[in-house]
């Protein structure tokens, strides 16, 4: 993986990076957007690109079941089919099956398991699962991993460990890097520091092109989540991405940017636009609420998305009392952006030498 280091902050373990792929170039640090099913849901290409978005998530699982890889693949590849020219990291889909499967049975081959959609039964080994990555054309693919849930015993962690670092040699096999694609390892082992730090040295050692952070926010307190996030990251090496799976609110981007990762994804932004709820520098603001009847003011002052140059509170409070879907789309096109503008406040203050002092000022703010 093309991975440039540009800036490092002084006083944390913040970093400022530029990953370059065969769809283009994305900053770090960096904040995709969940595009499950191919879209990010309520938003266009248009919108996200106005928000300043580099790169997007989609995810293996639901793709394979819906559409399926032959319409994918006679679209020419997720890029072609979903219309976003820019990079698209795909998730493995190894926690929808541990998560949203009907019946699951794992075994070292693979996963077999019956679609949450249809009960219909499928087997997934992690060589299948990076040649449907492949077929897909993602810039970054993930490996299969085995996550547990929290809390987890010891003896149950220790297992899935050994059988992520099992599939993700033989996904590193399968893998053919002359694509122009990028395959990442997951560090797993629950909230045991002695199998993240056997994890995160086995798979450095397998040489991969960036490295993850998964098992975590799947219930653990954010103590939990903070102390292990610190902890792997120093097992992994400098010169490649760090990706925290599936975090997660504002505070805990700016604490886990602290820590020196570079890239993070989670639907906390747009699940609470869908919801009304919107995000600001002052605290969450929930739309739906009596108290925005007739407040004509934009969700946010001083703020540059489309939805606070050209909507007031109270409109958008009534697009949600009459079940119209503009609502929907304008709180979460609010909450990309707003995501966005963080992230960009972080990488400019790291290039800058004053994280600290924004990450202390920051503190309350961001405890949305």
């Amino acid at each position: 993986m093309n991975f440039e280091l540009i800036a490092k902050d002084k006083d944390t373990s913040a970093r400022v990076g530029k990953v370059k792929t065969s769809h283009g170039i994305f900053e770090t640090p960096a904040f995709m957007p969940v595009g499950t099913q191919a879209t990010v849901k309520t938003l266009s290409n248009q919108d996200l690109s106005d928000c300043g978005v580099q790169i997007v998530l989609s995810n293996a699982y639901h793709l394979y079941l819906r559409p399926g890889e032959d319409i994918i693949k006679a679209a020419g590849g997720l890029h072609k089919f979903m219309g976003w020219d820019k990079p698209i990291l795909t998730d493995s889909g190894g926690f929808q099956v541990f998560s949203l499967a009907v019946l699951r049975k794992v075994s070292d081959e693979g996963v077999e398991f019956q679609s949450h959609i249809d009960g219909s039964k499928h087997f997934l080994t992690p060589e299948k699962i990076v040649g449907f990555q492949t077929t897909l054309g993602s810039d970054i693919m993930m490996v299969l991993d085995e996550c547990v849930h929290y809390p987890c015993e010891y003896d149950l962690a220790k297992r899935a460990v050994k059988r992520t670092l099992d599939w993700a040699g033989r996904s590193k096999k399968e893998f053919k890097p002359n694509k122009g694609q990028n395959l990442f390892g997951i560090v797993q082992g629950a909230s045991y520091k002695d199998l993240r730090e056997e994890c995160a040295k086995a798979l450095v050692a397998m040489d991969f092109d960036g490295y993850a952070l998964g098992g975590l926010a799947v219930g653990e307190p954010k103590e939990i989540t903070r102390e292990m996030t610190q902890f792997t990251v120093e097992f992994l090496p400098e010169d490649k991405p760090r990706y925290l799976m599936g975090v997660g609110e504002p505070q805990d981007l700016i604490d886990a940017v602290a820590s020196g990762i570079d890239m993070f994804d989670c639907v906390v932004p747009t699940r609470n636009g869908r919801n009304g709820t919107a995000f600001t520098k002052t605290g969450r603001v929930l739309l739906r609420n009596a108290e925005n009847a007739k407040d004509f003011r934009p969700i946010e002052e001083g703020c540059g998305c489309y939805a606070c140059r050209s909507y007031t509170r109270g409109y958008i409070r009534h697009l949600f009392n009459v079940g119209e879907i503009l609502g929907l789309k304008l709180v979460s096109l609010h909450n990309v952006y707003f995501y966005q503008r963080l992230i960009e406040e972080m990488r400019d203050a790291i290039k800058e030498n004053r994280f600290l002092k924004l990450k202390e000022e920051r503190q309350w703010k961001a405890k949305l």
